[in-house]
């Protein structure tokens, strides 16, 4: 198990929630703070003692008040903590739950587990822990299932340009115009036609509206 944790979370109930939580792991050393950029502080300064800490748990989302703060949210806190000690584990435990925004946390940020706040989080949280102190990744449930399905189909620049119009008002006879307005080829009504019925058939579709929220939710388009 770890045997040192740094927390930051803005919220004081939710911190001693996350501390009793890492009390009952056994993690013998839990710090905790209200703020990012006193958070690196205590990163740095524990490198510099020989003694640094083994996993980061942060909110994304901090309150202003009156300190001014020049990491201005957990993604600030993450990618500094990240350059400054590289091995660091990194758990994200926040009320955010759109699912392209949690897993762009994965794949631009290198987080090793996300927690959502709400029920049974407590829970969910120690598992989290136990999963990447085995070395391995930890991904909730939800953004698994939504990973798999936003993997079933493969957008290609052309279908994220069809998409991307139709998303802005233009209809769909009308996209062959603008695609060679702009050199994109294939260009025909035909081609636009048969993309958007692979996409909706690979996706699950019945109607272009559905594709258009997708792809909106996915950060796609």
């Amino acid at each position: 198990m770890f045997k040192k944790v740094l927390i930051a979370e803005d919220q004081q109930m939710a911190s001693i929630s996350i501390v009793k939580t890492m009390e009952s792991l056994g993690i013998a050393q839990r710090q905790y703070t209200y703020y990012c950029d006193d958070a690196l502080m205590h990163i740095r300064k524990a490198l510099q003692s020989g003694d640094p800490f083994d996993l980061l748990i942060t909110d994304l989302s901090f309150a202003e008040d009156h300190r001014e703060q020049k990491l201005k949210g957990g993604e600030d806190l993450i990618t500094a903590a990240k350059a400054l000690q590289g091995d660091i584990r990194i758990v994200v435990f926040s009320a955010e739950g759109r699912p392209a925004v949690i897993r762009s946390l994965y794949q631009e940020l290198g987080i090793n587990a996300f927690v959502q706040k709400g029920r049974r989080d407590a829970e969910e949280l120690s598992s989290a822990v136990e999963t990447i102190v085995k070395g391995r990744t930890y991904m909730p449930l939800e953004i698994k299932k939504t990973n798999h399905h936003h993997n079933t189909f493969e957008f290609d620049k052309l279908d994220i340009t069809i998409v991307s119009q139709l998303s802005k008002g233009t209809k769909q006879k009308n996209i062959p115009s603008f695609l060679d307005a702009n050199g994109i080829s294939p260009s025909g009504l035909s081609t636009v036609e048969k993309r958007l019925k692979e996409m909706r058939e690979g996706l699950g579709f019945s109607n272009n509206e559905q594709l258009i929220v997708y792809c909106r939710d996915y950060g796609i388009i």
